[in-house]
């Protein structure tokens, strides 16, 4: 049946008059029946991942060589840039790509540009794997985020490819947001300031596009042509949102800049309205009932939903009992419903400082699905039986119904375990015995993993501090103790086991995979490492987990421990499918549904497998890339309150640690704050530095001080720059006097 609706498809798209058409318009075009909607999907992910067929505008397929010719242009269009560009007198479409038709030989790959400042780029594929480089010549006036079908011309197949543009597949709808600086007489309109690295010139707005701006204040710009080094970018003003000085601004501008979603439609809301804020008796019956156990949840002080709890009992063979309680999303969210459908578009909660724009409505994700103590909840619920060397010797999932002993955090589990704080421990003293149990059966777990190979990452992890104002008072260290590693332990054995039955079960399913590391990334890695006399086993194609923690044991209290995890946590593979966190993940919902249908023994139909197996790879597809989209934001917010916090320090001296060395200088981190800047190496004092790019080192030519990887060094904050987020040090250190050698040069 596959086969055969793959040969119509390809038919169809090869048909004389044939335009692009959605999958919708396939659908009524092959005159199938809509509850194959999912089955044509799978089939035109597979042509497009066998690059038989491409997308092209607004989600539209046609073949390769009607799309690198340009006879795939759907009615229509994308009226908005053409229109643009032609009241400015040029092409609508990059002036430098070819459009001749390209040997079907060649590969052909649809994905996303992600443009560089100096001018060369990244496809990111639409079918996922590693990124195709492109060069300047081939970006041309593309803009960041457009969507191109590309051609392999040079793949080494040890992760470094190389792309060439055939065409311009869709425009991007990125928004860049900025401060609009009006001119001095309004008929020569005026510039936008971006907060985006991609623009280090402003962006000129002509007269007839500055719609309701005005001087200094915040606005978004549909961008019309991208900088090159002849001409600034051009842009057109879509919406204005404030003075940059209100307060929210920045969570405001990162919202937009991110296209994230703020608020929940309607429909939605009245959704999670009809569903009631307490467990009713019908919900109960038939559910297996936990709620006599000291069962707990454990997390951060902060946190606003809690998705796992857990118990540990000790069984008389001296086996252990683990048991994972998941909140029961998938009981109130049910599939196709509008709480689904926008789940699915969001795609994963956004937490920011402070605040978090959530994947459920809060009646849902902060009521009757978080796992609150002292409440009735349902959960699904996996219970494994381990051993003493941490094998899962027998486990079995239920749905159950618990009420959480104890809203746990990881502060006061660790003063009970490891401070054996008195009023604490008297506070919590029948659940003590729990809590030792747990830290004992984490220690198995953990022995087990790290025998298998797995990386470990214990480093405290910087947390802002903010005012009510939402402003950054501080950043502080927050240290991961035995309590984060006790719920770690736990919720991988739970995925871990869940993905396993799923796996023997036959049943198509979702898994979290970390494909093994770019071999470009490991030699870089590498020549870090060899810095500090560490270095990875040959060859790179063959490495194992292993030589990564070995290489983290060996550096344990060094300075160079810290950016050498930051570099692995790049690089740490492993695989297992997401069940724990519901609530905040959509991927985690699919699993629940997927892992409730197995273990009720009725094996899918064809068509249930079918409808499965086309919407799989879209999920797989779609979660990712918001998940992305949420670090993103997350982390450009961060920085924005990091270098508002830093603006008024300009002049001061801070304690650093170097955590790169390059030829234009090297970045430094604050010891306090956990932010870095760039020392150029124009500012180095009393010598002029070379770059050992074997050494990765600066050296100083007359006196031979050294700059390397992990030195500390006291700098001066210089200057600030809030649109590009960078800041500027120097060395807060005397020149080295003449004949004498500098700190760092040995004598």
């Amino acid at each position: 049946m596959t086969a055969d609706l793959r040969q119509a498809v390809v038919d169809l798209l090869g048909a004389p008059g044939y335009r692009p058409a959605t999958a919708r318009d396939l659908l009524r075009l092959l005159r199938l029946d809509k509850k194959r909607r999912h089955e044509l999907k799978r089939v035109l992910h597979d042509l497009v991942n066998d690059d038989r067929v491409v997308r092209v505008h607004h989600n539209r397929y046609a073949l390769p060589a009607r799309a690198a010719t340009g006879r795939a242009e759907p009615a229509g269009g994308d009226r908005g840039g053409r229109d643009a560009a032609r009241r400015r007198g040029r092409a609508a479409q990059p002036g430098r790509h070819p459009a001749a038709p390209r040997p079907t030989s060649q590969r052909l790959v649809t994905g996303r540009i992600q443009r560089h400042p100096r001018g060369f780029g990244f496809l990111t594929p639409d079918t996922g794997g590693p990124d195709l480089f492109i060069p300047p010549r081939g970006v041309g006036d593309l803009l960041d985020g457009d969507r191109v079908l590309v051609r392999v011309v040079r793949d080494d197949g040890r992760g470094r490819a190389e792309g060439e543009v055939v065409r311009l597949v869709e425009r991007s709808r990125k928004r860049v947001l900025g401060v609009y600086r009006a001119a001095a007489t309004r008929r020569h309109g005026g510039r936008v300031q971006a907060y985006d690295r991609l623009f280090e010139s402003d962006i000129t707005i002509a007269e007839e596009d500055g719609g309701a701006a005005r001087d200094g204040l915040v606005v978004g710009v549909e961008v019309l042509a991208p900088p090159t080094d002849h001409r600034p970018a051009t842009g057109r003003v879509v919406e204005v949102l404030g003075s940059p000085d209100e307060p929210g601004m920045d969570l405001k501008t990162i919202v937009r800049k991110y296209g994230l979603r703020p608020e929940f439609p309607p429909d939605v809301l009245a959704g999670a309205e009809a569903i009631d804020d307490a467990v009713r008796e019908e919900d109960i019956r038939g559910r297996e009932d936990f709620r006599h156990l000291p069962i707990v949840t454990i997390d951060g002080e902060t946190a606003m939903d809690f998705d796992d709890a857990v118990f540990v009992g000790g069984n008389g063979d001296g086996t252990y009992e683990l048991q994972v309680h998941i909140a029961d999303v998938e009981h109130y969210v049910r599939p196709q419903s509008p709480l689904d459908r926008e789940a699915y578009e969001r795609g994963t909660s956004v937490y920011f400082p402070g605040t978090a724009l959530p994947m459920l409505p809060h009646r849902l994700s902060n009521g009757i699905c978080s796992l609150n103590p002292g409440v009735d909840r349902l959960v699904q619920s996996c219970l494994m039986t381990i051993d003493r060397s941490g094998r899962v010797v027998a486990q079995r999932f239920a749905d159950g119904v618990i009420r959480s002993a104890e809203r746990m955090t990881y502060t006061n589990v660790a003063k009970i375990l490891v401070d054996q704080d008195a009023s604490v421990m008297a506070r919590y003293r029948t659940l003590v015995p729990v809590f030792v149990l747990m830290q004992e059966l984490c220690g198995i777990l953990n022995d087990r993993r790290r025998r298998r190979g797995s990386i470990d990452f214990d480093l405290p992890e910087p947390e802002v501090v903010l005012a009510a104002t939402g402003e950054m008072t501080g950043i502080v260290p927050l240290e991961r103790n035995v309590a984060h590693r006790i719920i770690e332990e736990f919720m991988l054995a739970a995925n871990e086991t869940v993905a396993s039955h799923i796996w023997r079960a036959r049943t198509p399913s979702i898994y979290r995979i970390h494909e093994k590391p770019d071999p470009k990334k490991l030699e870089e890695f590498d020549t870090i490492a060899r810095a500090f006399r560490y270095r990875l086993p040959r060859p790179f194609t063959s490495i194992e987990p292993r030589a990564f923690q070995d290489i983290l044991e060996m550096a344990k209290g060094r300075p160079e421990e810290r950016f050498l995890s930051r570099l692995m946590l790049r690089l740490a593979t492993t695989c297992y499918t997401h069940f724990t966190s519901p609530i905040r993940r959509y991927p985690d919902l699919i699993v629940h549904r997927i892992l409730r249908r197995v273990r009720s023994g009725k094996p899918l139909s064809d068509r249930e497998r079918r409808d499965l197996e086309g919407f799989l790879p879209e999920t797989a597809l779609h979660s990712p890339r918001a998940e992305r989209n949420a670090d993103d934001a997350e982390w450009e917010l961060i920085e924005w309150k990091k270098i508002a916090f830093m603006a008024g320090r300009v002049g001061e001296e801070f304690e650093a640690i170097i955590i790169s060395v390059h030829p234009f200088g090297f970045y430094a981190e604050l010891l306090e704050y956990y932010i870095d800047g760039l020392v150029t190496i124009e500012s180095l004092p009393g010598d002029h530095y070379r770059f050992h790019e074997k050494k990765l080192i600066l050296k100083g030519d007359r006196h031979g001080r050294v700059f390397k990887l992990g030195d500390r060094v006291r700098v001066r904050l210089d200057r600030v720059d809030q649109f590009h987020l960078r800041l500027v040090f120097s060395l807060a250190e005397p020149a080295a006097a003449p004949g004498r050698p500098g700190p760092g040069r040995r004598r």
